[in-house]
């Protein structure tokens, strides 16, 4: 069977961030972006090279960064602050608590190289902490986009929302299929595939081999329903139950500790509504360590083969 969203086009993530970034600076003069010393690694170069008064090279100051992000909403600006994701949150964590989640602050912190895919810089930096992190801090939005074209997209859109955001995307090249022209909605869940045996609910990288293990599923007679869950929070709890009460299983699939990430957000809701088998794909409560990106996604569990066996096993549980 054909993949309807095969495409030779692959592109990192982070240079969706870019391009959506320099977009906004010519739509906002009142965009202005931030970066701690890794404006080439962070796609931010060519918004620093058309709008030099707007955009701050703050050296390996991260802590600073926040806080100087924060005092700049005051003024009426809207700050992208850029940096790896380990230091977007993890060293940084007091000041987006006190500065920026605490009081609601209109800072949008842009965090790339997430998760295991960091690849052979090991495990000091593959944070796979930082969506439980931010989740858990009140009035923050957390987006963890699946291609180019939709972290472009995610980029333009929370530019319009007032409040704090964490944007979360890679660095290495994965197939872009989300159309170039979308409308990117926060909070919005995206259906990829109807179907009736069990709900695969996939997040950032793990969309694409969610979409793999649709096919491979449909070989061995198990009919998925796929969900693109680029918002982690606010959930589309709606879509969430709503698929989960056709087919009466799930699997949640991410690049994240399974700890604090997308499916505890789904078992939650589950438990207090909809009680149902559900499989987590994600990194077994461990840090990473140095590989590429493909060996770490194999040898941690994160592999299309990987959601193919959890959703045959959330289909035997169904059935028991």
């Amino acid at each position: 069977m054909e993949n309807k969203y095969a495409t030779t086009d692959k592109k990192d993530t982070r240079s969706g961030f870019g391009a959506g970034l320099l977009e906004l600076g010519k739509r906002n003069p009142e965009v202005v972006a931030l970066c701690a010393d890794l404006t080439g690694s962070l796609k931010m170069d060519a918004f620093q090279k058309e709008f030099p008064d707007r955009f701050f090279q703050v050296g390996i100051a991260e802590a600073n960064m926040i806080g100087m992000a924060a005092g700049l909403t005051i003024g009426g600006k809207i700050p992208f602050t850029g940096t790896f994701a380990n230091f977007s949150t993890g060293r940084v964590y007091d000041q987006i608590r006190q500065s920026v989640a605490y009081s609601g602050k209109n800072v949008k912190i842009c965090a790339s190289h997430a998760g295991l895919t960091l690849g052979e810089d090991g495990a000091t930096h593959q944070i796979l902490e930082d969506i439980g992190l931010m989740k858990m801090l009140p009035h923050m939005v957390v987006i963890n986009p699946c291609d180019y074209n939709q972290t472009k997209a995610a980029t333009i859109a929370i530019a319009d929302y007032e409040g704090p955001v964490y944007l979360r995307f890679g660095r290495p090249s994965v197939p872009n299929f989300t159309p170039a022209d979308q409308k990117f909605e926060i909070g919005k869940a995206v259906h990829l595939f109807e179907g009736k045996d069990v709900s695969i609910f996939a997040t950032g990288h793990l969309v694409w081999k969610a979409i793999e293990a649709y096919y491979i599923l449909k070989e061995k007679g198990i009919d998925a329903e796929i969900i693109n869950i680029h918002t982690i929070k606010p959930l589309d709890s709606e879509s969430v139950l709503r698929s989960v009460q056709k087919t009466g299983c799930a699997v949640s699939a991410e690049e994240h500790n399974r700890i604090g990430g997308l499916g505890d957000s789904i078992a939650q809701e589950l438990t207090r509504h909809y009680p149902a088998p559900l499989e987590m794909v994600a990194v077994n409560d461990s840090f990473g360590e140095s590989g590429t990106p493909d060996q770490l996604m194999t040898k941690y569990g994160l592999d299309t083969a990987d959601i193919v066996n959890a959703a045959i096993k959330a289909v035997g549980r169904k059935n028991k």
